[in-house]
């Protein structure tokens, strides 16, 4: 039995060269995506519990990234670093802000 593939690719898998997590195994479970088509995923191990490096590809760089550190580490570097490539979007000086939002139409916290 091979691995185990994504059923949205049928034989194929869209995770290539690992496969999509399954419980007491080792595969990627998705966590995020961007506008640019960029992916991020966790790489899950059964056997190594509380490790879970940030695995990345890019639709225009293509293949695998990996980052041994934790997603908030990751998202900074994305979002603060200009030099973090190919993820890395400070360089494009977007104007991008942060502001908690509560759902409320009026601003306020519920």
């Amino acid at each position: 039995m091979g691995a185990p593939r994504d059923s949205k690719f049928g034989d194929v898998s869209a995770v290539d060269p690992y496969a999509i997590y399954a419980p007491g195994g080792k595969g990627l479970v998705e966590w995020g995506s961007t506008e640019w088509a960029d992916e991020y995923f966790w790489l899950i191990d059964a056997e190594r519990p509380g490790e879970y490096p940030v695995l990345a590809r890019s639709n225009d760089v293509g293949g695998w990234h990996r980052y041994d550190m934790s997603t908030s580490e990751f998202l900074y570097r994305v979002l603060a670093d200009a030099d973090f490539q190919p993820f890395g979007i400070a360089q494009y000086d977007l104007g991008t802000t942060f502001k908690p939002g509560s759902g409320d139409p009026d601003g306020q916290p519920l």
